[in-house]
């Protein structure tokens, strides 16, 4: 009697996700809207609101550029990156057909989001020791008075933001409709943030509501940290509770093809 072997799919290696990791980097580097807008945006801001802050130092030490500006600035890095760049990718691969021919290899397609969410993470890194590095050079900026707390709102602040990027991802059913969710989507929280002016230009209540998405949430959070002081946990529950929501209706919804 003979016995047939049945050949088992062997699982990728790091070697794959390195490989894979590369080609996403290679695409997002030929595309330089998606490079320059995430960080020139707001390194703009980030400048024209320096030259206007003034270098006062508050009791602290701290100047109300290190409080509002830099944060604001780290919020909108991490925003465009995971609302509005994030999104388009996936959905990019979606519609060539990318994903579903994973989906008969080994490779999972579940490998592209991950590869993609680290690829956008480097670019938010990137962003972040941008702003960082030109407003201490240029505005004399501080690192925040609590370091581990300012890391760990940082932390929420993308899982929160990529959450969001994955639900416009999921409900986007063309690469060009991904974008224009993703920037509406982005200015709507950025404006209920404070990115255009700060909450006290808002009426009560709509800055109230704004506190609690998550770009208010996270601009809220990292200056309370920069300043020494403890975020409000309504700020932090607002950015778990984003992260959890977002990532489970993303996860419902989300089509391989």
């Amino acid at each position: 009697m003979t016995t047939t072997t049945v050949p088992t799919a062997t699982r990728p290696g790091l070697r794959s996700w390195l490989v894979l990791m590369v080609s996403d980097m290679k695409m997002v580097s030929r595309d330089t809207a998606g490079l320059v807008i995430p960080i020139g945006l707001p390194m703009l801001i980030l400048v024209m609101n320096g030259a206007s802050a003034g270098t006062e130092r508050l009791p602290n030490g701290l100047t109300v550029f290190d409080i509002y500006v830099l944060p604001l600035v780290l919020v909108m890095v991490v925003g465009t990156i995971g609302v509005i760049n994030m999104p388009s990718f996936l959905s990019y691969y979606r519609r060539s057909g990318i994903l579903k021919r994973l989906g008969v290899t080994p490779a999972s397609p579940a490998m592209v989001l991950v590869a993609q969410v680290v690829v956008s993470f480097l670019q938010t890194l990137i962003g972040l020791a941008l702003a960082i590095g030109v407003s201490m050079v240029a505005f004399s900026a501080s690192l925040p008075l609590s370091l581990w707390t300012a890391l760990g709102c940082f932390a929420l602040a993308c899982l929160a933001m990529y959450s969001v990027g994955m639900l416009v991802a999921a409900v986007s059913p063309t690469p060009n409709s991904s974008v224009a969710i993703g920037l509406i989507l982005f200015f709507l929280l950025g404006a209920l943030g404070g990115m255009f002016g700060g909450n006290e230009m808002l009426p009560d209540a709509v800055a109230r509501v704004g506190e609690m998405l998550p770009f208010g949430a996270a601009v809220q959070a990292l200056s309370a940290a920069w300043a020494g002081e403890t975020p409000q946990l309504s700020h932090i529950i607002a950015l778990v509770a984003t992260t959890v929501i977002s990532g489970a209706i993303s996860a419902k919804f989300f089509r391989w093809e």
